[in-house]
């Protein structure tokens, strides 16, 4: 099976970068198999070819207006994300769900499956690099949910520096 993880965002727009952030931090682990990471910046049409070559795609991205609280992980489906009544999913022109249903007009049939946090701040008055303090916290989180997800697929996952396998209650640890 192939899979590919999309870590979508705009690292200049603080929190907005939560996606390039975990791009960042899963460059720590070797994936066995067919794994493919992407740092896709704000989500475009573009990358409806990428769905085409794959079987399974994890999104990464940060969320706005769940009323839940920062820091709070989301796990849902392309198709459930069409239905949340919370923002566009995405806070960038494309949502996911408008990505695969684009994909599905062309005949292709990924599955797939988002991870998105609930943030504090996407519109900094000045371009800013970095993530507020409280979604920095809960960034290893995100990416054990990330480890997850490709475990539960069937990845052999390792940490890339010892070799140490990635299993059921890995935690990663900030660098």
């Amino acid at each position: 099976m192939r899979i590919a993880v999309f870590c979508v965002g705009n690292k200049l727009m603080l929190d907005d970068g939560l996606g390039p952030a975990v791009y960042e931090e899963l460059q720590a682990y070797d994936f066995a198999g067919a794994v493919d990471l992407f740092d896709v910046g704000c989500m475009s049409l573009d990358l409806v070819n990428k769905v085409a070559t794959y079987d399974f795609i994890i999104t990464v991205d940060a969320l706005e207006g769940t009323g839940e609280a920062p820091g709070t992980i989301l796990r849902f489906s392309p198709d459930d994300a069409a239905r949340r009544g919370f923002g566009s999913q995405s806070l960038h022109d494309l949502r996911l769900s408008d990505l695969f249903d684009a994909a599905a007009l062309l005949g292709y049939h990924a599955q797939g499956v988002c991870l998105g946090m609930q943030i504090e701040n996407a519109n900094p008055i000045d371009l800013t690099i970095g993530l507020t303090p409280a979604i920095a916290a809960k960034l290893p989180d995100l990416v054990d949910a990330v480890l997850a997800e490709l475990v539960a697929a069937g990845v052999e996952v390792c940490l890339a520096a010892t070799g140490e396998r990635v299993a059921v209650g890995y935690h990663h640890l900030m660098g």
